[in-house]
């Protein structure tokens, strides 16, 4: 039987990604991504951070024919392509689909004015039950910014679009998006189902602006002749799937369901759960964005909690507090030394920017409880990272409020989910198991390509070959010891933050 394989793109700030997966067994043939350092972010200003789209495709194009050479793949056995990409940047293109600007990518701050007046103006009431957000830095705001700093640009903006879209516009030609893709940028209306009138029009946005809506899973567009040329695969080959870099993380961790958890801890921090049902958080401490699955008949909406001060606080305390010269692995040795609730030193890890779960109130780090006749390296370490994991539970209690029942979390097995001490605490304090797979948003991206090419039936077909490493239990014995330490973390924050 001939060979078919699935191609996955992930489009982030730092490199971009593919992946080649064959459509049969479910397994990567071959992965590659570029630039092998980290792609340049221009900083203007202060606050400022764009990056030019033509490097994406630049890096794509170096990626696919890595992967392809390593593979010894044909063009012809490719049966469909994906894309996951960093979420809320704004590419402008002109009437020939030529960039005219730098996109504006998504930890560019200079719109936060711009969202914050539309929420006062246009209600914080009907920002929430409308658009499930506040404006904020997302994308419509930054299109704001551009509409009142570069007139003369924005009066030749033909299609707005996401990096994902612009990678999907290069291979096709057809410049379109998603729902999902609309919602990440504070367009869409879910009360209405449609782009959201009340928005387009505070903005003075004319609707052309909006590029064609397609299915996320689905014959989107198709390889044409010229991106044929200059990449060398099959003219016609569909583009059958498109996310955000976080709604693809669940997907790559087959989280559709409500209920489910996906969950990365990096430098920063992602809790993303689904529920089955329209809903906000009334202090918009989380955000709310259409899941890949989600439909006019099927509600499927990604619950979005970040925590700013992860791996990042992790690291600091490896070089600035654990024995010099040490790792990771010996730091959990030490931290795990010490008994849980670390005989009551605290850690507030809210030290790198404005946390969103706070009400975007910067409270920064700070360490309470020390005694200095018995606590220790240990104690500061084991604190650090039960800080960590509270800041985790102190949001996850947000999105049961709305109505999420978390059972399960799924994540990769990376960064701090490679700490036992992070996983038990985690799982101990949550009440929910564990699972840690093997994967990655390429792979998930190629996959999903094959869900909108009809390859798999389902999610679970496409997810079924995906390698599940490790399962952590709640520990019940310890259950109460967890959460009087979760106790005490919160009862710290209110008296230091008032929060």
């Amino acid at each position: 039987m001939a060979s078919r394989y699935l191609l996955g793109f992930d489009v982030g700030s730092s490199s971009v990604k593919a992946s080649l997966v064959d459509a049969d067994t479910g397994k990567c043939k071959a992965s590659a991504f570029f630039p092998e350092c980290e792609a340049p972010i221009l900083a203007v200003k202060a606050g400022w951070a764009e990056q030019d789209p033509q490097m994406w495709w630049n890096n794509a194009k170096l990626s696919l024919a890595k992967v392809m050479a390593d593979s010894g793949a044909k063009s012809d056995e490719i049966a469909a392509i994906g894309i996951s990409y960093q979420m809320h940047g704004l590419v402008c293109v002109d009437e020939n689909l030529d960039v005219l600007r730098p996109s504006i990518i998504w930890c560019d701050s200079r719109a936060v004015p711009y969202g914050e007046k539309a929420f006062r103006d246009l209600g914080q009431e009907h920002c929430l039950s409308h658009l499930l957000n506040s404006p904020g830095n997302f994308t419509a705001a930054k299109l704001a910014w551009i509409k009142e700093n570069e007139p003369e640009l924005y009066g030749r903006i033909h299609k707005i679009m996401l990096p994902g879209d612009y990678i999907a516009m290069r291979l096709s030609g057809a410049p379109n998006t998603t729902v999902s893709g609309l919602s990440e940028g504070m367009f869409w209306d879910f009360k209405e189902g449609k782009v959201s009138d009340s928005l387009m029009s505070y903005y003075g946005f004319d609707a052309s602006v909006i590029s064609d809506i397609v299915p996320t899973f689905s014959v989107q567009s198709r390889v044409s002749a010229a991106a044929a040329a200059e990449t060398g695969l099959k003219e016609g080959t569909p583009i059958t799937y498109r996310a955000g870099d976080q709604p693809n993380n669940a997907l790559s961790l087959n989280v559709f369901n409500p209920g489910e958890i996906a969950s990365t801890a990096g430098t920063s921090g992602v809790v993303y759960g689904v529920l089955g049902d329209i809903n906000y958080d009334k202090k918009s401490r989380v955000n709310t964005f259409a899941h890949v699955n989600h439909m006019e008949e099927q509600t499927r909406l990604g619950v979005l909690l970040c925590i700013n001060g992860t791996g990042i606080l992790n690291a600091w305390v490896r070089r600035t507090v654990a024995p010099e010269g040490i790792g990771y692995a010996e730091m959990n040795n030490l931290a795990e030394q010490v008994s849980i609730g670390s005989d009551g030193v605290t850690v507030i890890p809210f030290g790198n920017g404005a946390e969103r779960v706070l009400e975007n109130k910067e409270v920064g780090c700070s360490v309470s409880g020390i005694n200095f006749n018995k606590h220790g390296k240990g104690h500061i370490i084991r604190a650090a990272q039960e800080g960590i994991v509270f800041s985790f539970c102190y949001g996850m209690e947000i999105m049961q409020q709305m109505g999420m029942d978390i059972r399960k979390i799924h994540a990769g097995k990376a960064n701090m989910f490679l700490s036992p001490l992070f996983r038990d605490t985690l799982a101990g304090v949550s009440g929910a198991t564990i699972e840690l797979y093997d994967t990655d948003g390429s792979v998930g991206a190629a996959k999903g390509a094959g869900i909108g090419a009809g390859i798999y039936k389902d999610n679970n077909e496409a997810f079924a070959t995906l390698d599940k490493l490790e399962v952590i239990e709640p520990d019940e014995a310890h259950r109460s010891e967890y959460l009087q330490a979760y106790s005490r973390w919160k009862e710290t924050l209110n008296r230091i933050h008032n929060v």
